[in-house]
C-alpha cells in the first residue's frame, strides 16, 4: 500500500509539473521558487513514509533459510519414511536382502502411531517403506511382525524370489496367526512394484484384511497365484499386469501355462483396469459381491484348456463383470445366481459357459456384449449339464448381444412364418439357450383372405411354437418367446 501511494503521489506531481511547464519558458521554470518548494515537500513526505514502514516491519534476518528435512529419515522420525538401503538392503539384487527388508518393516510396524482405524488396528500415520527403485532378492516372505496395524505403504522397487524361496510362499504376505481385531490389517497400500516370483510361489497374499490397495504392480513368474485375497473386505486391485510367463500372446508354450493370476476368496473386492497375459486361469472368484471392470484376459486360450474368469461359488455368485475383454479365453460360472456380464468383448470364439452343479440359474443378465469368432459354429453362451440339467431357472436374460462369426444364443427371441393352411410352426431351438423351455409366448396372425379364422397357441414343446386355426387361410404369424421366467 505504501509503494502504491508513493507511486500515485509521484505521478500526480509529475503530471502537474508537466502542465505548468507549458505555461513557463525553460528559464523561468528553472528559477521559479514555487517549483523548488514542491520538490522539497515531496522529498519530506517520502522520507516520512519510509521511516514509518521501517517502524512497523519486523527485521528480516539475512541468514539463509534452513534446508528442508531430508527424506532419508532414521526410523521413527516424524515423516515415517523407512528407506531400505539404510538397513543394508542390496539394491542390485546380488545379495540377499530379506533380513534388511524385514528390519525396515519391523521398524515401521513399531513406529509412532496416531490413534486407531478399526478397533484394535493402530494407525501408523502413513508409514512408508521405500524400496528406492532397487531390485532386492529375498529368500522368504515379507511379513509384518504381527496383526493390528494400518495406514502403511510399500512402494517403489522390485522384489525377486531367490532359488530357495519356499514354493508355497508369497513375496509379500499380509497374514497373521492371530489378531485382537476382526481383521488382521487395514488400509495397507502396495504400489509401484515389480514382483518376480521366480516360479517359486506367489506374489501377494492378503488374508482377512480390510481396504487393501494393490496399484500399478507387475507380477510375474508365479506358480500358484499372482494375488491371493482370502476373507476380509474391499481389496482393490488396479492398473496392474500379471502373467506367469512374460509374453504378449501366441506363446509356443501356452498349452503348458498354469497357476491363477488373481484368486478372490473374499467379499466386496474390485479388480479394475488389469491385464492378465499368461496363466491357466485369469481370475478365480469364490467370494460374493465382487466387481470386475476393464479386465483384459488373454492368459490361456479356451481351446488349450484355459479360462479367463471362473466363478466358483454355486448358488451365490453375486458378481458384476462389465467392460472387460475376454481374448480367446471365456467365462465359466457354476450354478450362477445374481450375475451380470455386460458391455464386454469376447474375441477368438471366447464364450460364456453355465455349469450345472445343482441345476440353479437365477437372476442372470448377459446383455449388450460383442462376440467375434471364426465361423466354427461356436455358441456365444453354452450349458454344461453333465452333472444334471438346470431345473430352477428364473429371471435369466440373455439378449441384445451382437455376434460375428459365432452362433447367437438368447433367452428372448422373435420369429415369423408364412403359409396357407391351418397350422404354423416357428422353431426357436437354434436360438434359445435352455432346451425345451418356453415360459411366455406372444403371437399375432395376419391374414389377407376373406375369412376371419379363430386361432390359438397349441404347443410349445422342444422350443417350437405351434399356432393353429379352425379354417385354412393364407396368413403370416409373428411370435415372441421368453425363457427367463420360471413357470
Amino acid at each position: 500500500m505504501i509503494m502504491i501511494i508513493m507511486g500515485l503521489a509521484s505521478l500526480f506531481i509529475v503530471h502537474v509539473n508537466g502542465e505548468n511547464s507549458l505555461s513557463f519558458d525553460h528559464q523561468k521554470l528553472s528559477t521559479d521558487g514555487h517549483y523548488d518548494d514542491q520538490m522539497q515537500n515531496m522529498k519530506a513526505f517520502k522520507h516520512s513514509l519510509l521511516t514509518r514502514r521501517q517502524l512497523v516491519t519486523p527485521t528480516i534476518s539475512s541468514s539463509p533459510a534452513p534446508a528442508p528435512q531430508a527424506m532419508n529419515q532414521p526410523p521413527g522420525s516424524r515423516l515415517h519414511v523407512y528407506e531400505v538401503t539404510s538397513y543394508g538392503a542390496d539394491p542390485t539384487g546380488k545379495l540377499d536382502s530379506t533380513e534388511a527388508l524385514l528390519k525396515a518393516i519391523t521398524d515401521a510396524f513399531n513406529g509412532p502411531s496416531e490413534g486407531f482405524l478399526m478397533k484394535g488396528i493402530a494407525n501408523l500415520g502413513g508409514a512408508y517403506i521405500n524400496l528406492q527403485g532397487g531390485n532386492y532378492r529375498i529368500s522368504k516372505p515379507l511379513r509384518l511382525p504381527a496383526a493390528g496395524v494400518g495406514n502403511l505403504m510399500i512402494s517403489g522397487g522390485t522384489l525377486t524370489a531367490s532359488d530357495d524361496f519356499p514354493t508355497d510362499g508369497y513375496l509379500i504376505d499380509l497374514s497373521a496367526s492371530s489378531s485382537s481385531s476382526s481383521y488382521n490389517y487395514e488400509y495397507i497400500t502396495i504400489k509401484d512394484l515389480m514382483l518376480d516370483c521366480n516360479y517359486r510361489g506367489g506374489g501377494i497374499s492378503v488374508i482377512n484384511s480390510l481396504r487393501t490397495s494393490i496399484d500399478n504392480c507387475y507380477i510375474t513368474h508365479f506358480n500358484t497365484e499372482g494375488i491371493l485375497v482370502q476373507d476380509g473386505h474391499e481389496t482393490y486391485i488396479r492398473n496392474s499386469f500379471l502373467g506367469q510367463h512374460i509374453t504378449a500372446g501366441g506363446d509356443p508354450g501356452e498349452r503348458n501355462f498354469s497357476g491363477t493370476a488373481i484368486s478372490l476368496m473374499g467379499n466386496d473386492n474390485a479388480v479394475t483396469d488389469v491385464v492378465i497375459f499368461s496363466a491357466a486361469i485369469g481370475v478365480m472368484i469364490s467370494g460374493q459381491a465382487n466387481t470386475l471392470s476393464g479386465v483384459h484376459c488373454y492368459n490361456k486360450a479356451t481351446g488349450f484348456g484355459g479360462t479367463g474368469i471362473y466363478l466358483k461359488l454355486p448358488g451365490l455368485t453375486q458378481t458384476r463383470i462389465v467392460n472387460c475383454y475376454l481374448d480367446y479365453s471365456g467365462i465359466v460360472a457354476e450354478d450362477p445366481v445374481q450375475l451380470t456380464i455386460s458391455s464386454s468383448f469376447f474375441l477368438g470364439d471366447a464364450y460364456i459357459l453355465f455349469k450345472s452343479v445343482k441345476g440353479l440359474a437365477k437372476g442372470i443378465n448377459i446383455v449388450d456384449n460383442m462376440f467375434s469368432g471364426s465361423n466354427k459354429g461356436i455358441e456365444i453362451v453354452q450349458l454344461d449339464q453333465s452333472k444334471g440339467p438346470f431345473k430352477q431357472i428364473d429371471q435369466v436374460v440373455v439378449d441384445r448381444n451382437n455376434v460375428n462369426g459365432m452362433n447367437l444364443k438368447a433367452t428372448v427371441a422373435k420369429g415369423s412364418v408364412q403359409g396357407n393352411g391351418t397350422s404354423w410352426t416357428v422353431d426357436f431351438s437354434p436360438v434359445l439357450l435352455f432346451p425345451n423351455l418356453i415360459d411366455h409366448v406372444q403371437y399375432s396372425v395376419s391374414s389377407s383372405g376373406a375369412l376371419f379364422p379363430s386361432h390359438a397357441l397349441r404347443n410349445v414343446s422342444e422350443n417350437r411354437v405351434v399356432i393353429e386355426s379352425d379354417v385354412a387361410v393364407p396368413a403370416s404369424v409373428f411370435v415372441t418367446v421368453d425363457q427367463g421366467v420360471s413357470s
